[in-house]
């Protein structure tokens, strides 16, 4: 008999599978954020975004944009390095990442079922956008520690109240893809 697994690890299929990765903008990513550092959540989501590239798996990109505004704020772009070639950029003009932003046809059309989700602000960006993909049908995901909110209550209440009764939270340990 062997001894079971301190951390289960969540086995996903990569031709079904997309990582979201919600608002990694240099100037959110430099925010006093909580229960860690930008920099930590920024670490924890690449390393995860090369575990889906790895597996042939689709990463998406939301940033968003100050609509009405003839420039966007300095550092509204994605941080540096994050995107690669076959990323999937996305530009949201609201608080989650689905309304106006064609996100649901474009996942749709890639097959996709489940959504794997990390990001700054954990209980706004990310969870807005985790809400609108659970209406929508899709299997969520929630890497707790490849998010973080402007507090640590508020980043709780998401991880510990809301997110498991919307899908399963897990780190990014736990993050693998079955074999073929």
């Amino acid at each position: 008999m062997t001894a079971p697994e301190t951390e289960p690890r969540l086995a996903l299929d990569p031709a079904r599978t997309a990582l979201v990765l919600v608002d990694l903008m240099e100037r959110i990513v430099g925010l006093p954020v909580e229960p860690r550092k930008g920099t930590e959540v920024l670490a924890a989501a690449e390393e995860l975004a090369a575990i889906f590239r790895k597996a042939g798996a689709l990463v998406v990109l939301i940033r968003g944009e100050r609509p009405g505004l003839p420039e966007q704020p300095p550092g509204s772009g994605l941080v540096a390095g994050l995107a690669v070639e076959g990323d999937l950029e996305v530009v949201k003009r609201t608080i989650g990442g689905f309304q106006g932003s064609g996100l649901d046809e474009r996942l749709r059309e890639r097959g996709i079922s489940t959504l794997v989700f990390g990001g700054i602000a954990t209980n706004l960006g990310v969870e807005s956008t985790a809400r609108a993909a659970g209406d929508l049908g899709y299997d969520l995901v929630f890497a707790e520690d490849a998010m973080a909110a402007l507090t640590a209550p508020e980043h709780e209440a998401s991880v510990r109240l809301d997110f498991p009764r919307l899908g399963t939270v897990v780190t990014t340990a736990q993050v693998h893809f079955s074999a073929g």
